[in-house]
């Protein structure tokens, strides 16, 4: 697990807010506090749906909603002149882009291990941070998981111009 301190807030905000750049990932929570606090359970509702749609995986091919639907909505609870008091964002990466990283492990792990791998956004006092976590399935001693993750969150910033600066590792 890694702690990453954005350094560029307006340049990260617009890519993760007004892009696509986080689509690849599905919302688990947002909580947003402005003049309320807004929390968003990014669960989908399955008694919204029918047996029909929610058997389709076109239609509902995840537990959790997609960052890319859930997007806009963040967006506009926080545009505005004024900054949010704080935010929180967990994002799951979608199974399919992680059972790929797994595979492509130099220690491929069983994919089963591992129910997700999770990205915990988090504004507060003016300070931005990205925490990387995984979350497992079964207990499993092996840290490779966790590394790959770490090495593959960090790169993934690097590649969409996103500045950071790496914290204390929580390892």
């Amino acid at each position: 697990m890694i702690s990453c301190k954005i350094t560029e807030l307006k340049h990260f905000m617009t890519r993760l807010l007004a892009s696509d750049c986080f689509d690849s990932f599905l919302l688990e929570q947002a909580i947003i506090t402005t003049y309320n606090t807004f929390t968003i359970d990014g669960h989908l509702e399955r008694e919204f749906y029918t047996s029909e749609e929610w058997e389709d995986p076109s239609l509902c091919p995840y537990d959790l909603s997609c960052w890319a639907d859930i997007r806009p909505i963040c967006f506009s609870l926080i545009k505005g002149k004024k900054t949010p008091v704080n935010m929180k964002f967990i994002l799951y990466l979608k199974p399919e882009i992680t059972e790929k990283l797994l595979k492509t492990s130099e220690a491929p792990i069983p994919d089963h291990f591992v129910k997700a791998f999770v990205l915990t956004i988090r504004y507060t006092s003016g300070s931005m941070t990205c925490t990387t976590g995984v979350s497992f399935t079964d207990f499993l001693p092996d840290k490779t998981p966790e590394r790959l993750w770490d090495k593959c969150f960090m790169q993934f910033l690097e590649q969409k111009g996103i500045i950071f600066e790496t914290e204390a590792s929580c390892v």
